[in-house]
């Protein structure tokens, strides 16, 4: 859709493009657009990941290039790009400007249009932000941090070569560089992996974390289930279940052993999904 149709803008951060963010969104109407200020500190949906997320158009901006701006030169900063704007859609707790001096209040008084303003979302409870799905994904709670998102945390990385003894002595995997994104807690994973340009996820057993059984380094590593794992440049990894902690064996065979039980425990937790 051209900007020039565009007629009402939600403006925010949306990192993670979480259930939060989705109420903003559900406001737009058939001509939205989303305005993504981008801080430099995205890591759940970084640069154009977010755009998985919506079918709305999105339109970034750096912070560092608009944050000098008074209240009033940011609303015609968006007037100027969007000239059929009638509806500006931010969360309670939206600041804008130099400062962040302005909020959604000065927002209303600057806009000439119609200004909607968000209420906290909340689960069970707890009212759903990003750093808060940060701390989830940091200490291993992939379920609660999927809840607040809405859909399974994601990551995307380059294929690298890893240690070479898994062909050989343990299980086959991928092995991924993802620079960019969050990185949940270390151990092993229920997941789903999806390679290439593919459109369908193979389940999978991932671990993340450093390798204290054998080399020490850090690493992604995705054991799809029961198949052959083709040559491939990238993969994504949608995180489903913590499986259980990181943690260093005496012996290949008991490493082997314990990855064995990581693939049932993946299976049985996979089992249910349609892929």
């Amino acid at each position: 859709m051209a900007l020039s149709k565009v007629d009402a803008i939600a403006v925010g951060g949306f990192d993670g493009m979480h259930v939060g963010h989705q109420h903003l969104f559900e406001e737009l109407g058939e001509n939205g657009a989303i305005v993504v200020i981008e801080t430099g500190y995205a890591n759940l949906t970084p640069g154009c990941e977010r755009e998985r997320y919506s079918h709305y158009p999105i339109v970034y901006y750096s912070l560092e290039e608009i944050r000098h701006l008074e209240g009033e030169e940011f609303v015609d900063m968006l007037g100027k790009k969007f000239p059929r704007l009638r509806k500006i859609v931010v969360g309670y707790d939206f600041h804008f400007g130099k400062n962040r001096r302005y909020s959604h209040a000065d927002l209303g008084q600057l806009f000439g249009g119609e200004v909607v303003v968000v209420e906290q979302v909340c689960i069970g409870g707890d009212s759903v932000h990003s750093h808060k799905i940060r701390a989830k994904i940091q200490i291993g709670d992939i379920e609660g941090a999927n809840r607040f998102l809405g859909h399974n945390y994601r990551i995307n990385g380059t294929v690298v070569r890893g240690q070479g003894i898994g062909k050989t002595d343990l299980v086959p995997t991928i092995n991924l560089e993802c620079p960019g994104y969050l990185l949940p807690y270390e151990g092993v994973y229920a997941a789903l992996t999806r390679i290439d340009d593919e459109e369908h996820f193979h389940p999978s057993v991932v671990f993340v974390g450093h390798r204290v059984s054998t080399d020490g380094s850090y690493a992604v590593e995705s054991h799809i289930l029961g198949e052959n794992i083709p040559e491939c440049r990238r993969a994504s990894v949608s995180f489903v279940k913590f499986l259980r902690k990181n943690r260093k064996f005496e012996s290949l065979d008991a490493l082997k052993k314990a990855i064995h039980d990581d693939i049932l425990a993946a299976r049985s937790e996979l089992l249910h999904l349609s892929l």
